[in-house]
């Protein structure tokens, strides 16, 4: 039986609107509850807020989203204030601007500060080392990856024994593929208008050119009958760019632009291929085992974290990152595979994403760090 854990944690992060870090906030608010703990989060808020609250935690709001010095230090004494009325025991931030507050907070009132390094951070201007390394300033810090335990070290001198490596997750029940209903498959065949006869290969991820669905467009045009699917929104000029790369390439009636998909598992289920194809390392690369837990095959780019969540060969394959040509001799290559090859690929897949990459190993490894320090 898990130990409980009669703790108040506040989460803090800019806004709860969407994405990778707004998912595990909510996660880790479910999993404090269930262990009979007090979970806050500290944001900006958003339309997560409503999800949050209906889970049993309380939101506090407060303008997290700023990187003006002056409203950060401000923020940090509204969370100082927050601490010392609420009996919080630990503080685990989850974005830069709202750690610095955190940290001051943390500082100001003696207790635990954890962070989640989510991503590299880029380095464009003087000073933005300093500005990241605040991610890398917890108690414990919390790495999502062991590509992100490696960037820790080597970028921020962080010592080992402070990181714990705590890779994300999927809920095995909502990624499954026994459980999308034949309807639901129907659905979103219809609404993007894809043949029933022909191979569907599939990009999700946001419109952002690192993300590279320029290079699967390029590939596009070396993979004959196959239908390609861009699930995601972004940015419009990156989407009116690819559009017209598209027309010129002849592939108007073979690349289709999903936009946002609410039912994910039914979209990844669609897929005869699901191809992740970043430019720049993934942190993590969520999509990678979701499309996997789905028992879908899997291309990946063959950097950052999905080295270790593709094993080349064996629940997917790897390929050079930007590399057109590449990609589409490896798409070919798969789509040519007996269905029942490329079945027995995405079985492995989904087995290793059972043993790995769940969200209650997340959350439980998540409460076993705060036990530790609290």
């Amino acid at each position: 039986m898990p130990v409980p854990l009669p703790l108040t944690v506040l989460q803090v992060l800019p806004a709860l609107v969407s994405g990778g870090v707004e998912r595990g906030t909510l996660e880790i608010a479910e999993a404090i509850l269930r262990a009979g703990g007090h979970a806050l989060v500290a944001s900006a808020g958003g339309p997560l807020v409503e999800r949050l609250e209906a889970l049993g935690a309380r939101h506090v709001t407060l303008p997290l989203r700023t990187k003006n010095p002056l409203h950060i230090l401000r923020n940090a004494g509204a969370l100082a204030e927050l601490v010392r009325a609420e009996g919080v025991r630990i503080l685990h931030a989850r974005s830069r601007a709202p750690a610095w507050s955190a940290l001051l907070a943390a500082r100001c009132t003696g207790v635990h500060f954890v962070t989640t390094y989510h991503g590299t951070y880029n380095e464009g201007f003087p000073g933005k080392r300093l500005y990241n390394s605040v991610m890398a300033r917890g108690e414990r810090v919390i790495a999502i990856s062991d590509f992100i335990a490696g960037h820790l070290r080597a970028r921020h001198g962080t010592d080992p024994a402070r990181i714990r490596i705590i890779p994300r997750g999927v809920d095995p029940a909502l990624f499954d593929p026994a459980a999308v209903a034949p309807v639901r498959l129907a659905a979103l065949r219809a609404a993007w208008h894809l043949p029933p006869d022909r191979p569907v290969v599939m990009l999700p991820g946001r419109l952002t050119r690192w993300k590279g669905q320029a290079v699967l467009v390029e590939a596009m045009a070396r993979v004959p009958e196959a239908v390609a699917v861009l699930v995601g929104g972004g940015n419009p000029a990156y989407r009116d760019e690819l559009a017209r790369r598209i027309a010129a390439l002849g592939l108007a009636d073979r690349v289709r632009f999903a936009g946002h998909a609410e039912d994910v598992p039914a979209a990844l289920l669609l897929a005869d291929v699901v191809v992740h194809a970043s430019t720049d390392p993934e942190a993590f690369g969520r999509t990678v085992i979701e499309a996997q837990a789905m028992a879908r095959p899997v291309i990946a780019a063959d950097l950052g974290a999905p080295r270790e969540t593709v094993k080349q060969g064996v629940t997917g394959w790897r390929v050079t990152p930007g590399d057109p040509r590449a990609l589409a001799d490896l798409l070919n290559a798969v789509l040519a595979m007996p269905a029942g090859a490329r079945a027995a690929i995405g079985a492995r897949a989904r087995a290793h994403v059972l043993a790995h990459y769940t969200t209650r190993a997340m959350q439980d490894a998540t409460l076993d760090l705060y036990r530790e320090l609290a």
